[in-house]
């Protein structure tokens, strides 16, 4: 079976002569590395993403489209389904500074996305209101893997043209979508990352008692702490101890004196070392120093105070 013939089996809500596929893959590394967490846990911004397209021949192709059926580039050839978007009305051009007064986008580009920029050509955009259907195979969001046709770089396709035919290759028990890696020495996150975690890796840190490091891009200085108390690095990076700070996610310092007179936006997340889940509060204290001494992250020459 391929994507066209699943399609006609819906043919009550959509049209599968007038389906639009989109397979999204940014160029932007960051983006590109965010854009499946954030269409698992943030689906506004993901669809915000989409509404507007760079490339005219993409408008043109949307203007003509009833639906877009909306894939991830997860790995070459491939396409991993987000779902079924309705074509709600004709596109509404916007200028640059409309463009950057949208909210979602400017929250895009705190993950990597230039958007539109001072170097296109172009004084404005068509943005398009696109819906989710909700009754288009929702269920597979995440799951649902097609085969994506030559060449690969050539991300837009209509559905029911023969030469872009896209045979099913799997539908998965879980989502890809959040299929973070939950390898904790492959842990390397930007603030804004911190706040889009998807729900397998959130699951895994609140397992994880242990020694983290913040390093800040901006100088090279680093601060050590350590995560032993309820949920452990989720409640600390995330902000679910109780303690009132919020977090590193919600301000970017958790309550820490030096890092409150820095820029979160240049810090990085990592994770030195874990320990035994009921190791005692002492102990991983006592790790965490020896951490700050190797690393000499002690005042000044580093951001621990202590």
């Amino acid at each position: 079976m391929n994507l066209y013939d699943l399609m006609c089996e819906k043919r009550e809500e959509i049209d599968p002569q007038h389906v639009l596929v989109l397979r999204h893959r940014p160029w932007e590394p960051q983006l590109n590395k965010v854009l499946p967490w954030l269409a698992a846990e943030r689906p506004d911004l993901f669809n915000a993403f989409q509404e507007t397209q760079d490339d005219p021949r993409v408008e043109q192709a949307m203007t003509q489209a009833r639906s877009i059926a909306a894939f991830i580039g997860h790995e070459p050839g491939k396409g991993l389904f987000v779902g079924v978007y309705s074509v709600k009305k004709p596109p509404r051009l916007i200028t640059r500074k409309q463009f950057w007064q949208v909210p979602a986008n400017l929250e895009l580009r705190e993950f990597g996305m230039s958007g539109f920029t001072e170097e296109s050509r172009r004084s404005s955009i068509s943005w398009f209101d696109l819906e989710l259907m909700t009754d288009v195979y929702a269920e597979w969001k995440g799951k649902l893997i097609v085969r994506w046709p030559r060449p690969d770089r050539a991300w837009y396709r209509w559905m029911h043209k023969p030469k872009n035919e896209m045979p099913i290759l799997a539908i998965l028990e879980d989502s890809a979508l959040d299929n973070a890696s939950s390898d904790w020495k492959a842990i390397d996150l930007t603030w804004e990352e911190l706040r889009v975690l998807p729900t397998r890796l959130k699951a895994a840190m609140e397992q994880w008692r242990g020694i983290y490091y913040i390093f800040d891009t901006l100088d090279g200085k680093g601060y050590v702490g350590a995560a032993y108390g309820s949920k452990n690095l989720l409640g600390r990076w995330l902000g679910c101890t109780g303690r009132g700070d919020g977090g590193y996610a919600a301000r970017g310092h958790g309550g820490n004196r030096l890092l409150q007179k820095r820029d979160p936006k240049t810090f990085r997340f990592t994770i030195l070392q874990l320990v035994e889940p009921d190791m005692d509060k002492d102990d991983v204290i006592r790790i965490e120093s020896t951490w700050k001494d190797r690393l000499h992250t002690r005042h000044p020459s580093g951001l621990n105070d202590n």
